[in-house]
């Protein structure tokens, strides 16, 4: 990924990043989104990687399941 943009946090970019790998098809349905993976791809801490999947919860694009981890949500019909 490019530099961040100072101007807005970190964990919104991210969430921009998957956003639009979930609407490119890049992230399928039940794809894993691997927090290890994100943090290590962007250079960020853990809670910056919860933030950006937690913003992403709450708009239904992914799922969490605890002890499993977060998927990218079955489309609504």
């Amino acid at each position: 990924m490019k530099d961040f943009d100072p101007t807005r946090p970190k964990w919104q970019q991210i969430a921009d990043v998957i956003r639009e790998r979930i609407a490119s098809g890049e992230l399928p349905p039940r794809a894993l989104v691997s927090e290890v993976r994100l943090e290590a791809e962007f250079g960020v801490a853990r809670t910056t990687v919860r933030k950006a999947t937690a913003a992403l919860r709450e708009e239904g694009l992914i799922t969490t399941t605890p002890g499993m981890g977060s998927f990218v949500a079955e489309p609504s019909a």
